[in-house]
């Protein structure tokens, strides 16, 4: 089948020391410090085949994720610029719905027909992390389009327990093709709700949030913002078409950061209180964090859901003259993220269709990818015949 597949050379930086797991695996846990030269190819793949409890899916949309662009991109010294976990060859994509066409031997609740929206973090379900109720902090994680095979394909195998149907969406919508792009836009919505409501532990109706970087992430936070009750939602970015798109999904006021004082903004607009919830999805923690120091309202928090290989400073007697607290989060397993948005979804609760601003074919996925180097769009979909 046909399939866009990420090639590097395994190439460790000067001074990173290769663990003997990743040296066996040929995973890399921080892929910016191993892989370079990275391609993006279209290639032919072996037709995929389910296993015990798992289904052969046929893709149906795949949106374009920050992170792909990151392993697309490259540094100065040619390496990736995502820093979480790669094992290449491997075909890329994650943010899937699909159409089930086989079920394999175990599967108890999906059948062929039914659309669904899949989970890309593969836990393992037995570890100690697992059992905690950790599952994005699984030591065997594996993350489809990254260290397992993705959804830029015409075909996936899933297991059924990383699947969630999509037709009472269909249904409400009056569309299953209007289900299957609402559906891909759950995975990056739901990075965001698993560090606002899950890791960090929510905020009361009547908070003030500050969002910077309105990427999906930042878009998806915007939303959950708005749905769950926030007073004020203030939002901050660099591109003006992204600006746009945030003023589309309920910020009550975006600005550039770069002309404006983030930190007095956010004061000015909450009368001197700051923000209750500051999320972090810039990726640009350098510039981002002076501000979000000095924005923190008493007991605030700022999530952490930008990923980048580079230290920041931080100043810690803010965290102590304020009680604030900084969390940090990966992924979206567990915690009742998918479920939840899928109901907000449902019930027509969160508004985030105009987070969706390109389609390409399947035949232009790679245009794709470079086209979301340009960070001028809220979400490109990948449409498949």
């Amino acid at each position: 089948m046909k399939a866009i597949v990420l090639q590097a050379d395994w190439d460790p930086r000067p001074g990173y020391s290769v663990t003997p797991r990743e040296e066996a695996t040929r995973k890399a846990t921080m892929a910016s410090q191993v892989w370079r030269n990275p391609r993006f190819v279209a290639a032919e793949v072996p037709d995929p085949t389910p296993g015990h409890g798992e289904v052969l899916l046929k893709v149906r949309a795949c949106g374009v994720c920050g992170s792909d662009t990151h392993c697309y991109e490259h540094d100065p010294d040619g390496y990736v610029l995502f820093s979480g976990p790669v094992r290449v060859p491997v075909t890329v994509g994650h943010e899937y719905t699909a159409e089930v066409v086989e079920v394999g031997p175990g599967v108890r609740r999906l059948r062929p027909g039914m659309l669904v929206a899949a989970e890309g973090m593969l836990y393992c379900g037995v570890c100690e992390a697992c059992r905690t109720g950790r599952p994005n902090q699984c030591p065997d994680l594996d993350m489809v389009g990254f260290s397992a095979p993705g959804a830029y394909a015409e075909y996936i195998t899933a297991n059924e327990r990383f699947l969630w149907p999509l037709d009472p969406l269909a249904e409400r919508l009056g569309s299953a093709d209007a289900a299957l792009e609402l559906g891909a836009l759950i995975e990056p919505i739901a990075c965001s709700y698993n560090g606002m409501f899950v890791s960090a532990g929510g905020f009361l109706p009547g908070a003030h949030v500050a969002v910077f970087g309105c990427g999906p992430i930042g878009l998806g936070a915007i939303a959950l913002a708005r749905a769950a009750g926030a007073a004020t939602v203030l939002a901050f970015e660099t591109m003006p078409e992204r600006r746009a798109v945030a003023e589309a999904m309920g910020a009550d006021a975006v600005y550039d950061p770069r002309e404006v004082p983030a930190a007095e903004v956010i004061r000015e607009k909450t009368r001197g209180w700051g923000a209750d919830m500051l999320i972090e999805a810039a990726g640009a923690a350098l510039a981002t964090m002076p501000q979000i120091e000095r924005a923190f309202a008493p007991g605030g928090k700022m999530v952490y859901l930008g990923r980048t290989g580079l230290r920041a400073p931080v100043l810690l007697d803010v965290l102590v003259t304020q009680a604030a607290g900084i969390v940090g989060a990966r992924g979206h397993a567990g915690g009742g993220c998918f479920p939840g948005i899928l109901r907000l979804m449902e019930a027509n609760r969160l508004n985030v269709a105009p987070m969706i601003t390109r389609r390409f074919a399947f035949a232009d996925t790679i245009e794709a990818v470079a086209t979301s180097a340009t960070r001028t769009d809220g979400k490109i979909l990948v449409r498949y015949p």
